[in-house]
């Protein structure tokens, strides 16, 4: 790859030619592209660049049906210039399908068709006949416990599970659940999914009792945990409950990217986790997974473009977001649980921002856009769209559906009901907390910036870190230094920090002849003392220049540890600094002074 195109839309593209070629059954051709957005212009594929300078990275993928993916991150867009671009986008993905299919012309070539599977119907028309009626009573009571809910479906499949190990041995339905031991689980749930939809499209409610476009109850809090932890937020949708916590650190605890992407570092991150006592399950914690990285990306992009700027904020912000319950949607529950904890936190972002998660049911040509999807909307539903954004517009967008393809009118129509989702959402977290907290935690560090000069670098640092790791053990401060001579000092004791800066501030400020310091005596030697007038330099007081009259012994007029005015007399072509002690003005002298005590 080269260093100026991301690779990931292209790869797409080929592993469908891959897969046409090869002659494997699938739903294809299909194809992937990238839109950008810079100034009023749509590009295709743009450059990592164009996309840095742009306001919008959409990722669409999409087969001869229509539209199967979706992903963006924006700098709060219109949901209007949002639509416009997936039409841009899926317009090139179509010239990229006709492009494989008069490949596979060409070649001589036809995508195989998949037999499907034979199925046994008397499995199938027993169950139907025992349990439907049953299901179909238990989804009508518009249950609005989901545990309740799974409680009465499970009694009514274990009660199935019992009837049909009771039958003969040889009678069918028997002989057909034992061939296969999931298909019962299989056909119970084909059922209720039948049995859901059919309630969503003929009644127009869904099985808590909800209107299409009706939000869960909402409650907000933040500053749940003591502020030892820098700013935390909890946010609460029906049984999905997440917990975000904030941690603000110095730059150097940025995180290393290992990656094909030109940035190395990067200063915002956003953890995911989801525990199996979430969803009411014991199993091993391991590593995250394709779920948690995924979840955490999308909540990580959906806040990034609120952020300060490196140099109005220049802390690296670490957000951990805590799966406490789930009912769905909890990618979305992580994007308002990170709002809510960075405002607690302090973090001045531009705007807060709120997510909901669309569903879709499409039976035949009957389609239904759901509002705030629940886990069983979500299972037995045909697409999960994440939309999350602030009062302005989108700041970024996730859809993966579970049928061949999607219209770019139902699209926009997902796109659209999720914005008063999205306000209703965002005015409930505002009633928590309206503004960022004007005050950090005591316990977050207090960061300042100064610039130098690159080439003074190696004099603040010293040979072998000595000088820099002076500074260190004498404030308690961390120092950070970027090679575009950026400096960031950090304390959690603002004062430490405040005297970091001053002795950087005096060892890279240009010296000139006849400046007067305040300094301390480090070195005595028989013709003079050497004085360190700031952190890390040192002048020398010949002996001759101690006082206005003649000097037996160094020691007669200054001794180690003493503090002394004095003035530089010269600086020679070696860098050498010589000083003196003559012709120093008494106001001079107090301000030396005062200046020393400021520091």
């Amino acid at each position: 790859m080269d260093d100026n195109v991301p690779p990931d839309v292209l790869a797409v593209t080929g592993a469908s030619v891959a897969v046409l070629l090869a002659q494997i059954p699938f739903y294809g051709p299909m194809a992937a592209v990238r839109v950008g957005l810079v100034g009023d212009d749509f590009i295709i594929n743009p450059t990592y660049a164009e996309i840095e300078a742009g306001d919008l990275d959409l990722v669409i993928a999409g087969s001869p049906d229509g539209i199967i993916m979706i992903e963006a991150g924006a700098s709060q867009v219109s949901e209007e210039d949002i639509v416009e671009a997936i039409d841009f986008g899926y317009e090139v993905v179509c010239d990229l399908i006709k492009a494989q299919q008069e490949l596979l012309a060409e070649l001589g070539l036809e995508i195989p068709v998949a037999a499907p599977p034979v199925e046994d119907p008397t499995l199938d028309n027993f169950i139907r006949d025992r349990v439907s009626t049953s299901i179909k009573e238990v989804l009508g009571r518009f249950e609005k416990d989901k545990n309740v809910r799974d409680a009465a479906l499970d009694e009514i499949k274990a009660a199935l599970v019992q009837e049909i190990a009771e039958l003969p041995e040889t009678d069918p339905v028997q002989v057909a659940s034992a061939a296969s031991p999931k298909a019962v689980g299989k056909v119970f749930k084909s059922i209720t999914k039948s049995l859901m939809r059919h309630q969503i499209v003929e009644q127009g409610v869904r099985v808590d009792g909800r209107k299409l476009d009706e939000v869960r109850p909402i409650n907000c809090l933040v500053g749940v945990l003591p502020r030892r932890v820098h700013g935390s937020g909890l946010f609460n949708r029906g049984l999905t409950q997440v917990l975000s916590l904030v941690t603000l650190g110095t730059p150097g605890d940025a995180q290393e990217m290992d990656d094909l992407h030109p940035d190395d570092k990067k200063r915002y991150l956003h953890h995911y986790n989801f525990p199996p006592f979430s969803v009411g399950e014991t199993r091993p914690m391991r590593s995250p997974g394709r779920r948690e990285v995924g979840h955490g990306a999308l909540a990580e992009r959906a806040i990034t473009p609120v952020l300060p700027s490196k140099e109005d904020f220049p802390y690296v912000i670490r957000v951990v977001s805590e799966v406490l319950s789930s009912n769905g949607s909890t990618s979305m529950g992580s994007v308002c649980g990170s709002t809510l904890s960075l405002m607690d936190a302090g973090v001045p972002i531009t705007k807060p921002v709120s997510g909901a998660a669309m569903g879709l049911i499409k039976e035949g040509d009957e389609v239904r856009v759901l509002t705030d999807i629940q886990g069983i909307e979500d299972f037995l539903g045909d697409m999960d769209f994440k939309v999350a954004g602030t009062d302005t517009g989108i700041t970024a967008l996730q859809m993966d559906m579970k049928i061949k393809g999607l219209a770019l009118e139902t699209i926009a129509k997902a796109i659209h009901q999720a914005k008063p989702a999205r306000m209703h959402i965002l005015d409930k977290m505002l009633e928590a907390i309206a503004t960022p907290r004007d005050n950090m935690s005591p316990f977050a560090p207090r960061l300042l910036t100064m610039t130098i000069n690159p080439d003074q670098i190696g004099l603040v640092i010293g040979p072998g870190g000595k000088t820099i790791k002076g500074i260190t053990e004498e404030t308690g401060a961390k120092i950070d230094i970027e090679d575009s001579g950026l400096v960031t000092i950090s304390s959690i004791d603002e004062d430490k920090a405040k005297r970091a800066k001053q002795m950087i501030l005096g060892m890279t400020r240009k010296m000139n002849a006849g400046d007067v310091y305040l300094g301390r005596v480090t070195r005595i030697i028989p013709i003079g003392a050497f004085v360190e007038i700031v952190s890390g330099k040192e002048g020398m007081i010949h002996i001759s220049q101690l006082a206005d009259y003649r000097v037996g012994k160094v020691e007669d007029e200054v001794n180690m540890g003493d503090e002394v005015v004095v003035k530089i007399r010269e600086i020679d072509n070696r860098g050498r600094i010589n000083l003196t002690r003559l012709g120093i003005h008494p106001e001079e002298a107090a301000a030396a002074r005062a200046g020393s005590s400021a520091e």
